[in-house]
């Protein structure tokens, strides 16, 4: 092993919520042998990332050293693990390993992206072993608040790492495998050197409560509703649709199920046979003749998405199906940290139409699919790791984690997004630094954030944009006048006068003064007229565009 090392790389998800993708290799320094745990997008928002589609991670690191890659790991099916699989496979074209259902939610995306059926490979639970290069990779079963996740087991030549997914300590599921203390137990007697563990709720203080506690409390707030009952809760979450959809009908209320992700989730859930016993559901139209006391409605939307269902119900309607006073709308999640203005945008649309509205984060409606700071000091327990690197979380909650773990003794150690570590001492040590950016899909392109794309297309939202058009003969004479066209912008002006005459009157004032050398030169008649047309413009309106120019010669 001498001159060997074992390496741990977050690419994303360290330093934030969301797009996670890890790296662990082994090897001589600059030869390691790689493989990667989850490939995750994160979502955009209008004010940072206008007309962005998605956010994964900027791969370019790894695809320098593709021939490197052994194996993919996938870990579980939510978006922020699995969502850049299809996005990244023609760049990376490594086998990708998972278990059965989160195989199926990933078919679909490397389908889309034309990979083939060989590209995708189900793994079995442990003590199953998948052996990649170096490495030999397990998945364990642990909870989580979607079917099928699950922690790795990575056997290398410097030691076993435990890379624990995202997980809670929940032993009643309602769906999916329970967390198994006495298997995590036994794996830490095997000896563990590294746990990189989710980090996501650290600073919840009291132990985490069991999806199978909501039950109760769900059916009795139905029970008691008079009007139609929405429920909204994340997609994926299906023991959370069964929980809701069983109180549904212990209610007396038929139930249906609105939106695509949710509808998906289910199928892939009874597909793979996870999933036995949902409740039978009606149409929409079914649903539309019914006495509104008698309808569930479970829809998509509890992150304010503004195309899903929950906002559809909200503006007006969605598949015939309309919110009025009386109904209630309940939120079974809580809103993940950025998604604030959205939610209560829906909040305030259904209040407007008298649609009384309950929340989840009082705990009675909704549990965590994440570990407490309890819990997590329970998995450290079990794990009896020589070493912690905590994972999924922004700054703060790596921090906390960090300190956590040292308070019980355990050496533990901040890595962020393109921190290279060394795990094979007795202590977590940097290695090195990499570039660890974000890639955007830009409607169905991959553009790189520092591409300046984004950037301009922020300038134009906020600043507006001049066109200018100016037309030269073979003499480089001016035919007519320079004409501009606007583009959110006020149409008048401080002068009072429209601002698209006040801007053509001064460009045709420099055009005819200027001289021969500067309308035969592109570069600077062009630098002039825009500087003018911003000048002016910010004198009017103040406000300083973004301006392009285009310059016609006649030949």
């Amino acid at each position: 092993m001498s001159g060997e090392r074992l390496i741990y790389l977050p690419l994303g998800g360290a330093g934030e919520i969301g797009m996670n993708t890890y790296v662990y290799g082994y090897g001589k320094p600059g030869e390691e042998r790689l493989i990667v745990v989850d490939l995750g997008v994160t979502f955009p928002d209008m004010d940072g990332t206008p007309g962005v589609e998605l956010i994964l991670p900027d791969i370019k690191w790894l695809l320098d050293r593709r021939d490197r890659i052994e194996a993919v790991f996938i870990t579980h099916a939510h978006m922020d693990h699995v969502g850049a699989v299809g996005l990244s496979w023609d760049r990376l074209r490594a086998p990708i390993y998972a278990r059965k259902f989160t195989a199926q939610i990933a078919r679909e995306a490397l389908d889309e992206a034309g990979a083939p059926d060989t590209a995708l490979h189900i793994a079995e639970a442990w003590p199953a072993m998948t052996q990649a290069g170096p490495f030999r990779v397990g998945f364990v079963p642990i909870s989580h608040s979607i079917p099928e996740s699950s922690g790795l087991v990575i056997e290398t030549p410097a030691g076993r790492i435990v890379h624990s997914g995202d997980f809670k300590i929940d032993e009643n599921p309602v769906v999916g495998e329970p967390f198994d203390k006495v298997l995590w137990g036994e794996i830490g007697a095997l000896g563990v050197k590294a746990l990189v563990c989710d980090s996501t709720n650290v600073f919840s203080p009291h132990p985490g409560r069991s999806e199978s506690t909501l039950a109760g409390p769900i059916t009795e707030l139905i029970r008691e509703a008079p009007g139609l009952v929405a429920a909204t809760t994340f997609g994926s979450n299906v023991a959370r649709l069964k929980t809701l959809a069983e109180a549904g009908r212990a209610a007396g209320r038929s139930v249906v199920l609105l939106g695509r992700a949710m509808r998906t989730m289910v199928k892939a859930a009874e597909d793979t046979g996870i999933l036995n016993d949902f409740p039978a559901v009606i149409s929409p139209e079914e649903a539309a003749d019914m006495p509104r006391g008698k309808v569930m409605l479970l829809v998509t939307g509890s992150q304010g998405e503004r195309r899903a269902a929950s906002a559809q119900l909200a503006q007006g309607s969605y598949l015939g199906l309309k919110l009025q006073e009386g109904d209630l709308f309940l939120f079974s999640s809580k809103t993940i940290p950025g998604n604030e203005r959205g939610v209560i945008k829906i909040m305030n649309q259904l209040s407007e139409k008298g649609v009384d509205i309950v929340e989840g984060d009082s705990g009675a409606y909704h549990v965590s699919g994440h570990a407490n700071g309890p819990d997590l000091e329970e998995m450290h327990r079990l794990v009896k790791p020589e070493m912690i690197v905590p994972m999924h979380g922004e700054h703060r909650h790596l921090r906390r984690h960090k300190a956590v773990a040292e308070a019980a003794g355990i050496p533990a150690i901040i890595a962020t997004n393109g921190m290279m570590l060394d795990l094979g001492g007795t202590r977590p040590q940097v290695a090195e630094y990499v570039d660890a950016g974000r890639t955007y899909l830009d409607g169905a392109v991959l553009i790189g954030a520092l591409d300046g794309v984004v950037r301009d297309r922020m300038r134009m939202a906020l600043n507006g944009h001049v066109m200018v058009t100016l037309v030269l003969d073979e003499q480089d004479e001016p035919i007519g006048d320079p004409w501009v066209d606007l583009m959110g912008l006020p149409e008048i002006g401080r002068s009072k006068a429209a601002l698209a005459e006040v801007l053509e009157a001064d460009l045709a004032q420099f055009v005819g003064r200027a001289g021969a050398k500067i309308i035969r030169s592109e570069e600077r008649l062009e630098k002039e007229l825009r500087s003018i047309a911003r000048r002016t413009t910010q004198d009017e309106i103040g406000k300083k565009p973004e301006v392009t120019v285009v310059v016609s010669r006649l030949s």
